[in-house]
């Protein structure tokens, strides 16, 4: 597959978590300039929604219409560094501080830009390095991805929670060893389920950066995935990992089922199918790292493209996934 982009926006920090808004616009933070930025339909310039000190990182819109950010705390120091491309402008890229951070959950009102902290803690410990979320309507709340710390000497294990919009105690529903992206795969229509009875079977979907992998969690309740007693190192089953030396960073899901995850040092998005096999789109920009489906058909695509600052859109051959919430 082979997309044609048009470049929406240039000149930004390092653009994540994109997330169409109903009315064309698309709203993003900027993890560099620790910003949440809204940028209107045809325009060439983003307007800043709110200021997120330390490391704003995953974007989705709640119940209330309002955006909950997973804020990493600062975990990274943004670099220049030579592009690959022969000629072109030094890239930006994180670096891992090697200290350690502490991170939460934040809801902005998009009317007013209000920032305010829904949670920064578990269990009596500091959220290490909040990355990416998603609302799950039927469980009446929201998983994401706590992504721990990576540095030359090892790893610290972060984790999968669960938590809601009106701030009840987070669970913790699984330990990764470096949690990124995160989603959910289409309902099975062939499981009877109502507002009361969550689909059965459905996975949650985790990519796991460092080591190039796609993990599917099946859950059995809010906050909680079915156990694999095989290995306590195992969150669930594998779907693939990616040969060679590739991060996987943040996903969608498509309607289908396939999953879409931005793919780092590869320069591409990985669709994995749930059995394992994947293809890759290539993206002009080695730290392509999230995109979002939207549009009246959910086949329009925004891409971040954050080494280079850039935002861009184009058109999926299949639609995406309808998020829980809309605003």
């Amino acid at each position: 597959m082979t997309l044609e982009l048009e470049l929406l926006i240039d000149g930004l920090g390092f653009p994540e978590g994109p997330v169409a808004m109903n009315d064309g616009s698309l709203l993003f933070v900027d993890i560099k300039n620790q910003t949440l930025c809204r940028l209107p339909a045809g325009a060439k310039q983003a307007d800043v929604v709110a200021s997120l000190p330390g490391g704003p990182n995953g974007v989705a819109i709640g119940p209330d219409g309002a955006a909950y950010v997973c804020n990493n705390g600062g975990v990274y120091d943004f670099v220049p560094a030579p592009s690959p491309v022969p000629g072109a402008a030094p890239i930006t890229v994180p670096v891992a501080r090697g200290t350690s951070t502490h991170g939460s959950i934040q809801r902005v009102d998009l009317a007013t830009g209000a920032v305010s902290t829904l949670y920064d803690s578990a269990d009596g410990k500091p959220l290490m390095a909040p990355d990416d979320i998603i609302f799950d309507a039927a469980r009446n709340g929201f998983w994401f991805s706590d992504s721990g710390y990576s540095t030359p000497e090892g790893i610290t294990r972060g984790g999968v929670y669960f938590g809601t919009h009106d701030g009840k105690p987070l669970v913790r529903a699984a330990t990764v060893a470096r949690p990124n992206g995160v989603g959910l795969s289409p309902p099975d229509d062939k499981s009877p389920h109502d507002d009361k009875s969550p689909p059965k079977g459905q996975m949650l979907y985790v990519s796991d950066t460092d080591f190039g992998r796609l993990w599917a969690l099946e859950i059995i309740g809010p906050g909680q995935v079915k156990p694999v007693l095989t290995n306590p190192l195992m969150p669930g089953k594998v779907i693939q990992t990616l040969p060679g030396f590739q991060y996987v960073d943040s996903l969608k899901v498509e309607a289908c089922g396939r999953i879409c995850v931005g793919t780092i040092f590869a320069g591409c998005i990985t669709v994995f199918s749930p059995d394992g096999t994947t293809e890759q789109v290539p993206v002009p920009d080695l730290f392509a790292t999230n995109l979002c489906f939207g549009g009246p058909d959910l086949q329009d695509v925004w891409i971040t493209a954050s080494s280079t600052g850039r935002i861009y859109k184009t058109r999926w051959p299949r639609p995406g996934l309808k998020p829980a919430f809309t605003a």
